[in-house]
């Protein structure tokens, strides 16, 4: 399969659909690790592959860091999805986000904030980059 702008977007839908479903059922206030456990548990019910919780590798000029840096979600090792439950999505929840898809070689991430109303319109930002630019539209 050809990965396309329109995929991307398409998988996007459904990624933040599974955090809408989360959120419907269990509201706003919780942990985020129990959003996690329960995001994942819907990815794997609408049959979206994943990984979560693994390290990213830092490589800086002659050396490599395997320091604790972990992404939350990676959705068919596409999308970076960094999943939160605070009072609102901040810039340095953005640039963590910017910097895993860099480091991951990833077009696209998705931040999701499970303490707020309504996920669609106000606890989920998304970011696209270079990578993302240069796929066709399809």
């Amino acid at each position: 399969m050809e990965i396309t702008q329109k995929y991307l977007d398409e998988l996007t839908y459904k990624i933040i659909g599974c955090a809408i479903e989360v959120h419907k059922h269990l509201g706003p206030g919780l942990l985020e690790s129990v959003y996690e456990k329960c995001f994942i548990h819907e990815l794997c019910l609408r049959g979206l592959h994943y990984q979560s919780q693994q390290k990213v590798l830092i490589n800086y000029k002659d050396i490599r860091l395997d320091d604790e840096l972990r992404y939350d979600v990676l959705v068919e090792n596409l999308v970076v999805v960094e999943l939160k439950s605070m009072d609102g999505i901040l810039p340095i929840h953005e640039a963590v986000v910017l910097t895993y898809m860099k480091m991951l070689s990833k077009p696209k991430g998705i931040i999701i904030n499970f303490n707020c109303i309504n996920i669609f319109k106000e606890g989920q930002k998304t970011l696209v980059n270079e990578l993302y630019a240069a796929l066709p539209k399809g």
